[in-house]
């Protein structure tokens, strides 16, 4: 396995970028209970494990990440505005694959004794974010920046997850990233001109690792039956949902400057992606969220307006106290508004997609 800094040794250093300023929309580093993760007893699903890690001994990306001439000067072609948007994303994406390849090998280095097939699993998917982060980060060298990855894994503050909370959220991180790459791809597919990087050609071939990662931990769970399975659980499959559908809603609305560039709207970009996820979600989760009833979206936009005048309150000139007067009343709206999504009727699985169940 090439860790991702490798690729980076192969031209000069460009300037290293400082770390985006951390909030609740940046990407998280994880940590959970490896003893439990070694004992974990994959007997109830053993079979569909083992063949999603023959998946991934066959490595059908291992020729994919390879840069070609299409990258040179494609930096200069963009505008500053274009430029400055585009470089937020790639360090946004990249942070977010280095994060998956941090806990997936560590998770791989300590169970690898006592539970060599997950192990094995968690050592394959390593290698694929590393490649990820390691093509992003190359990338953003075309700009003259870099992210310091060894220095974003010793400073990064690290989110300990219960392993089922790990799997609730891994899962929806690698099937968004699959809905939200081939969503790009097959618009730039059809409007060649909005295509402002090469990167974006490679892709199609990209979010099919993002694909077979969300099949893994769907078979995980499976192995883990109760993890989806009774009224604890719906409630948990719930929250993470509406946490990742929500966060994603209001990061990119935040930067739609980004999807304008691509041609696309934030908006219905995202509703889209929150749509297929949601359906893909049915597979595995006991039950869904209603996306489709016309408060959803209308609660998001007061969340996107609340976390506006919040970053309007960070940027004013006045003392902390009268911030936090400023702040209270935005981040109590969000609190309400997240309670009045989460508390909706959700969809039976079962009933929502019964073909597939």
């Amino acid at each position: 396995m090439v860790p991702p800094s490798a690729a980076l040794a192969e031209s000069p250093q460009p300037a290293a970028k400082e770390p985006a300023r951390e909030t609740i929309l940046t990407p998280r580093f994880y940590t959970t209970d490896f003893e439990a993760m070694a004992a974990m007893d994959l007997q109830p699903n053993g079979a569909e494990l083992e063949a999603i890690c023959e998946e991934f001994r066959k490595d059908y990306n291992r020729h994919h990440f390879v840069r070609d001439q299409s990258f040179e000067g494609a930096a200069e072609k963009l505008d500053p505005n274009t430029r400055k948007v585009f470089v937020e994303f790639l360090e946004q994406s990249c942070t977010s694959e280095f994060s998956g390849f941090l806990l997936y090998k560590e998770l791989s280095r300590r169970i690898k004794n006592r539970n060599p097939l997950l192990a094995e699993c968690f050592a394959h998917m390593a290698r694929d974010e590393a490649r990820h982060a390691g093509f992003l980060n190359k990338a953003m060298g075309d700009f003259g920046l870099q992210l310091d990855l060894g220095f974003l894994t010793a400073s990064k503050a690290y989110t300990y997850f219960q392993p089922k909370f790990i799997f609730y959220a891994t899962y929806l991180s690698e099937k968004i990233g699959y809905w939200r790459y081939i969503a790009i791809y097959r618009h730039l597919e059809q409007n060649p001109d909005s295509k402002i990087f090469p990167i974006f050609n490679f892709f199609e071939n990209w979010c099919q690792d993002e694909n077979r990662h969300g099949d893994f931990f769907d078979a995980l769970m499976k192995a883990q039956p109760a993890t989806v399975r009774g009224f604890q659980a719906k409630l948990w499959c719930r929250f993470f949902l509406l946490a990742v559908f929500a966060t994603m809603y209001v990061r990119d609305v935040a930067r739609k400057d980004f999807y304008e560039a691509l041609g696309l709207d934030a908006r219905e970009y995202d509703k889209y992606v929150i749509a297929k996820t949601n359906e893909t979600s049915a597979r595995v989760f006991p039950v869904v969220l209603n996306v489709e009833h016309p408060r959803f979206y209308e609660r998001l936009e007061r969340i996107v307006q609340h976390n506006h005048a919040l970053d309007a309150a960070d940027q004013a000139n006045a003392l902390l106290p009268l911030k936090f007067a400023r702040k209270l009343p935005h981040w109590l709206g969000n609190v309400w508004e997240m309670g009045r999504l989460f508390f909706a009727a959700p969809i039976p699985s079962n009933r929502f997609q019964p073909a597939i169940r």
